[in-house]
């Protein structure tokens, strides 16, 4: 047992080691250069992958959404739907930034509220919560996750 603690340490980082007994240090674990990254990526950024969410607002499940302030978690989509006017509807993730968690919302003073933890967010799309492009058609609602 002694021998396989020494042949780890021998070949651990030292941070991941110092760290086994309590001392942080900030540094990475790399022992060279990585330099197969390219230095200047200009690509573009379109690799990134988008999903729609169709929503009937005429259904009853969304019945919520029909009063300017109403608000739905929408869980199965994970998006929370705030009703701003009559022809505008946020979207945003449900994913709380700080705990994560995605059931426990209130909606309030113009804020969510996570009450996991208590904390409030913003309902404008510059707050922390992320923000997904939603458009009315009708009664039907299009939101598109990226």
């Amino acid at each position: 047992m002694e021998n396989k603690r020494r042949d780890f340490l021998k070949t651990a980082c030292a941070p991941v080691a110092l760290s086994m007994f309590g001392i942080s240090v900030l540094e990475a674990c790399s022992s060279g250069d990585d330099t197969s990254l390219p230095a200047n990526d200009t690509s573009s950024s379109d690799d990134k992958t988008s999903t729609t969410a169709t929503i009937d607002l005429s259904s009853s499940s969304f019945s919520s959404l029909s009063d300017i302030g109403g608000w739905k978690n929408y869980l199965e989509k994970d998006l929370l739907l705030l009703r701003i006017s009559e022809t505008e509807i946020r979207a945003f993730s449900n994913v709380c930034p700080h705990q994560g968690t995605q059931n426990k919302w209130s909606h309030g003073n113009g804020k969510f509220t996570c009450s996991q933890h208590g904390r409030s967010f913003d309902d404008g799309c510059s707050g922390s919560l992320i923000c997904y492009t939603a458009k009315i058609e009708g009664e039907t609602l299009t939101v598109t996750i990226i």
